[in-house]
């Protein structure tokens, strides 16, 4: 009829429809993860990775020159490459010392390699 208003339906949505419009999500929507912030550690004294080469050279001229056994020396170098660029210069120090205090290595041989990790390192 002319004059009549017409009543509308209530529009049914479904579960999934309700659940996204709660949080304001689209319904097949991944969450972002929550952003985990770095704890600020003291910046260290460690080996500086691109004079590699030249600190290598310089150590195995001190290490040719002492008492100690090539295949020994080999793997101490290793090791100390390895302390010094990852953990701290302080730490590779202290791992030569063991080997001075088992007299593989003479005081001033311990004194060079600690100038050349003084030398060959940077903060970071």
């Amino acid at each position: 009829m002319p004059g009549e208003v017409k009543k509308s339906k209530p529009v049914q949505k479904t579960v999934a429809q309700t659940a996204g419009s709660y949080t304001g999500d689209k319904p097949g929507a991944k969450k972002n993860k929550p952003v985990r912030t770095k704890e600020s550690t003291k910046k260290q004294s460690m080996l500086n990775t691109h004079k590699l080469s030249p600190f290598k050279y310089d150590m195995n001229e001190i290490l040719e020159a002492s008492r100690m056994d090539p295949a020994k020396a080999s793997s101490f170098l290793a090791s100390v490459i390895a302390k010094a660029s990852r953990i701290s210069t302080k730490a590779a120090k202290e791992f030569v010392k063991t080997f001075l205090d088992s007299e593989d290595l003479t005081k001033e041989e311990y004194d060079k390699i600690c100038k050349l990790l003084d030398k060959y390192s940077k903060f970071r």
